[in-house]
């Protein structure tokens, strides 16, 4: 039986990834796409959706746009990663998938509200459209048994010493959604630094020869040129998959329950996921924390849908 998700993105080379899985693996049923601005601006987040499922041969998945900006400051796009349109590498096509004329909430709470069974929430970008969910339609999020996000960190940050990139973005967005109590899980860069795009995966994914393949390979070339440059890592992390790859297969990693805070005010910690893992808080465990990845089972799945797809 498959996982009903809504994949809520900011493509962004490692989102098309996840939503390559999303759309392929057999144990997941994507029932829309949606996207927010972070790692590119909304404009190119969305046409980076449109362009990612025209490559791949994915037809009549709805994808709508959602928010602009955090929901307080301004964004700061990741383009020193990720490129001015946030999918730096290869020469991108006319995307022929359309867009939604309706917005990124209307459509989450359409999928919902007209679904018999229950719809998981995969987030792999800032929070945004997740906790204006949670602000204007609480009836609804609470219809949600799950928000699995790629975000945070049990360590150190990417973004800064402490913050990673999609929580420093919009930290009082995670707040919101942790405050909601819907069922929650961290992906952070602690696992994600574990699924690194070494050149044998990159030979490994260009060998399928699909189109797709080919677009995913140039993909990966840039990622990992533009990590080594910005982070001094030349095998970039393939974050955002891990989300798709844990309702696919849990087996695929480890993960567990905790304490899941986000500093909001810190001159140098906002942004910052405080997990408590030894439980010294003693606050209630409110989310379930990615740990340890089976690496060779999760690039099996991704070139597995690589393969699948057009």
């Amino acid at each position: 039986m498959s996982t009903p998700i809504i994949l809520d993105c900011d493509p962004g080379h490692d989102d098309v990834f996840a939503l390559w899985l999303a759309a392929a693996h057999p144990a997941i049923d994507l029932r829309a796409i949606t996207t927010v601005g972070g790692n590119g601006l909304l404009e190119h987040t969305t046409r980076n959706a449109r362009i990612a499922c025209t490559v791949a041969g994915i037809d009549g998945v709805p994808i709508a746009a959602g928010a602009a900006e955090p929901l307080t400051g301004a964004l700061h796009p990741a383009e020193n990663i990720h490129g001015a349109n946030a999918l730096g590498g290869p020469e991108l096509p006319e995307p022929t998938v359309s867009l939604d004329p309706r917005s990124a909430l209307d459509l989450i709470v359409d999928v919902i509200e007209s679904s018999s069974e229950p719809v998981t929430i995969v987030a792999t970008g800032p929070l945004t459209n997740i906790a204006i969910l949670a602000r204007e339609r609480p009836d609804v999020l609470a219809r949600v048994p799950h928000v699995v996000w790629m975000g945070g960190s049990t360590g150190r940050g990417n973004t800064t010493p402490y913050a990673e990139f999609n929580a420093w973005t919009d930290p009082e967005a995670v707040a919101l959604v942790l405050d909601s109590g819907v069922g929650f899980t961290m992906v952070g860069l602690n696992i994600s630094h574990q699924a690194l795009i070494t050149p044998e995966v990159r030979k490994r994914i260009g060998a399928l020869g699909t189109r797709t393949a080919v677009f995913g390979r140039e993909l990966l070339d840039f990622f990992c040129a533009t990590y080594e440059k910005a982070e001094h890592m030349p095998d970039a992390p393939l974050h955002d998959p891990i989300t798709v790859a844990l309702l696919a297969d849990p087996s695929v990693a480890t993960t567990v329950r905790s304490r899941l805070d986000i500093e909001l005010h810190g001159a140098e910690t906002r942004g910052a996921t405080s997990v408590d893992l030894l439980g010294s808080l003693g606050r209630r465990a409110n989310a379930d924390i990615a740990m340890d990845l089976d690496v060779e089972r999760f690039w099996r799945l991704i070139e597995e849908a690589v393969l699948a797809l057009a």
